[in-house]
């Protein structure tokens, strides 16, 4: 057993000092601050936006289908917070793949979750303008983008306490919302408007096969996508490194209730049931629509400009956040151009990675809002790259406790991981063609720049290499 395993819980945050860095990023955040962003960062109503495409993947198991991400997210969860626990410091899959197994499998395990934090950001800019274009139609879709990025950016710009006091207004928008749904979801299903059988969100024999519910689970999975950003932010946490890793836990856990709880109610709603199952959500707006029919148009506005709001400002806020992070963390190990690691002398934030982050979801926000495939491209990529991340995130649990440190604690190193490296195996083989053929075409840039890295003598290494004793 490490030390790291017998550690209280009252130790103080680890030093990057000990491997090798120094600290230039603040220490502000609270295990409340870093809960509250998990949940910003999944957005509590994530489900509204994607509601139509998980309903049909899932033959209408739309809860079941959320249930099981939450199931393989946790397992994921739990290898993050053993990871943390050994090696606090930002990079997420990158350095506990790099610090777990070996410094290029960290590299490509950083280059692949790349696909997932650098475009994220312009899906979600993508996804609220669209929404947002919809009401005000004289502003274009790329109107709406841009203006979303530089509200986005100078906030993150002076730091991130601001940001921790925009996630904290925004949750609570988003649930009062939320509550004001499942009220008059559950009045009118007491008042008989209800669609099925009770149980038919959670099972349905007439539609259900593992490979349907696993499809579906693919494209489920971007709501939960968030938690694990929360590692990205080890740096600036006041807290230990086990609070750390259960407000991860935590995090999740609460946002997957409120994800199976909205998505039964509205499935009992559906109101075109038939429709939605043989002909999808082209137009996006299935949940707006089941809302319209519980309570009115004025429901139907109200959850479809929270949306807007919740993915293109609160949730794109802390997306920028962490993929500046983690563009901060691989250039520290000049795995990434030295610019990339500058540190703004005042606000204490990576600014440089910042203002790259804002420029790339503006060129690709920007170009995909004249694509009329752009949302579903970017999903398809955006959940690749975060699945195959995470399998290289359990490898390394395994690899550094108990083939390298001779953990027997092997429920959480050994047997945990295997689960959910098990689960997003299945769930990436059962994910859409376009998703794999992109997602390996990626991984294999990321394999080319690695060699030609190796050819001009830049070998992949990490500053003083070892485990956080606390």
């Amino acid at each position: 057993m490490t030390s790291s395993e017998t550690s209280s819980s009252s130790s103080p945050p680890a030093g990057v000092e000990s491997f090798g860095y120094k600290q230039e990023l603040r220490r502000a955040l609270t295990f409340t601050d870093l809960l509250i962003y998990g949940l910003i960062f999944m957005v509590p109503i994530a489900p509204f936006g994607i509601f139509g495409s998980v309903f049909e993947a899932s033959g209408g198991m739309v809860a079941l289908a959320y249930l099981i991400g939450m199931i393989a997210m946790a397992f994921t969860a739990l290898s993050y917070a053993q990871m943390a626990r050994a090696f606090p410091m930002a990079g997420s899959v990158y350095t506990y793949a790099g610090r777990g197994i070996a410094a290029p499998v960290g590299f490509l395990a950083g280059w692949v979750i790349l696909l997932d934090y650098v475009l994220v950001p312009s899906l979600l800019y993508l996804v609220a303008g669209a929404a947002m274009a919809s009401f005000v139609p004289a502003v274009p879709i790329w109107g709406w983008v841009i203006a979303f990025i530089v509200l986005n950016t100078a906030v993150n710009y002076f730091g991130i306490s601001m940001t921790a006091l925009m996630n904290k207004v925004m949750l609570v928008f988003e649930l009062v919302v939320l509550a004001i749904f499942l009220i008059i979801g559950a009045v009118a299903l007491a008042q008989g408007k209800g669609h099925g059988n009770f149980f038919s969100p959670l099972f349905d024999s007439s539609t259900f096969t593992w490979p349907l519910v696993f499809g579906a689970v693919s494209v489920a999975v971007l709501s939960f996508l968030g938690f694990d950003g929360i590692s990205m932010l080890a740096e600036e946490s006041r807290e230990d490194t086990r609070r750390l890793g259960r407000s991860m836990v935590l995090a999740l856990a609460l946002a997957g209730v409120l994800f199976i709880v909205q998505t039964w109610v509205a499935a009992l709603l559906a109101p075109d049931r038939t429709g939605l199952l043989n002909n999808g959500d082209p137009a996006g707006t299935a949940f707006y629509d089941i809302a319209e029919f519980a309570g009115g148009h004025w429901l139907s506005v109200l959850t479809a400009v929270t949306t807007a709001v919740a993915w293109g400002f609160a949730n794109s806020l802390v997306a920028q956040a962490a993929t500046s992070r983690l563009l901060f963390a691989m250039a520290r190990d000049r795995q990434l151009p030295a610019f990339l690691s500058r540190v703004h002398p005042r606000h204490k934030v990576p600014v440089n990675a910042t203002f790259l982050v804002a420029a790339v979801s503006l060129v690709f926000g920007v170009y995909m809002s004249t694509r009329s495939d752009g949302i579903t491209l970017l999903t398809t990529l955006v959940n690749f790259g975060a699945m195959t991340a995470f399998l290289a995130l359990h490898v390394s649990v395994v690899v550094h406790y108990v083939v390298r440190n001779r953990s027997r604690d092997w429920w959480r190193h050994l047997i945990a991981p295997v689960i959910g490296f098990l689960i997003l195996l299945y769930v990436v083989i059962n994910a859409s063609i376009a998703a794999q053929v992109l997602g390996f075409v990626w991984l294999l840039i990321g394999v080319i720049v690695l060699v030609g890295s190796y050819m001009m003598g830049r070998r992949p290494t990490l500053s003083a290499i070892k485990e956080y004793s606390e």
